[in-house]
């Protein structure tokens, strides 16, 4: 784990990633999820943090709680050679509050700042983009149907969701997995997953390429 921007960001500001005390545990969203199971993930550190300093950020907000011995998933690791990954465990205790310190701090993460997040996390993610849309360029969602009734996402997270982009965020569903026979990975599908990884890639690209052609 690299940490030398975040900790001239300490001496400056503060620690942005101190626990903030009543943050919402956003794990508990997960249906279908055991009491134990949800402990187990909690276990581990709250962000694990790898990449240069100074480049562009891809904050992942995973309610899965992978990354629990403070490195990344291998499938992930090619991203750090050139992008500044923020992997954000939402099973550990106080995450997303320290998730919604780090993006209001504009001096810890390099531009642009992606978001990548999944599942049951996504209304929480949203509501937390809806106080900072200007400190991200994109949200990118993985099966933002899953653990919801009947697989459809809520009304009004559908609706926050035009908010960010009414307020200039991208928003885009860049992976899903419809399941069952037609699929060999029941929704949603684990960050770490390969072709998570290859869609995630393929968005950054086009939103890289799309910065560059306004310039």
């Amino acid at each position: 784990m690299t940490s030398d921007g975040f900790g001239a960001a300490k001496q400056t500001h503060g620690d942005p990633l101190a626990p903030v005390a009543g943050a919402e545990d956003v794990a508990s969203a997960a249906e279908g999820v055991s009491t134990d199971d949800l402990a187990a993930r909690a276990e581990g550190p709250v962000m694990v943090v790898e990449g240069p300093s100074g480049a562009p950020s891809l904050v992942v907000l995973d309610p899965s709680g992978a990354a629990k011995h403070a490195e990344v998933p291998a499938t992930w690791r090619p991203l750090t050679e050139r992008r500044r990954l923020v992997w954000c465990r939402l099973p550990a205790d106080g995450s997303l509050a320290q998730a919604e310190r780090l993006l209001a701090d504009r001096d810890v993460l390099g531009r642009p700042v992606d978001v990548v997040t999944s599942g049951p996390a996504v209304p929480a993610v949203v509501d937390l983009l809806g106080h900072h849309p200007g400190a991200v360029r994109a949200l990118l969602l993985v099966d933002p149907g899953a653990n919801a009734d009947g697989g459809v996402e809520p009304a009004p997270v559908t609706e926050r969701r035009e908010e960010l982009r009414r307020a200039g965020v991208v928003v885009e569903t860049v992976a899903q997995s419809p399941g069952g026979t037609r699929d060999r990975v029941e929704p949603p599908m684990p960050m770490g997953h390969p072709d998570v990884v290859d869609a995630v890639e393929r968005a950054l690209a086009s939103l890289d390429w799309q910065s560059d052609d306004r310039r």
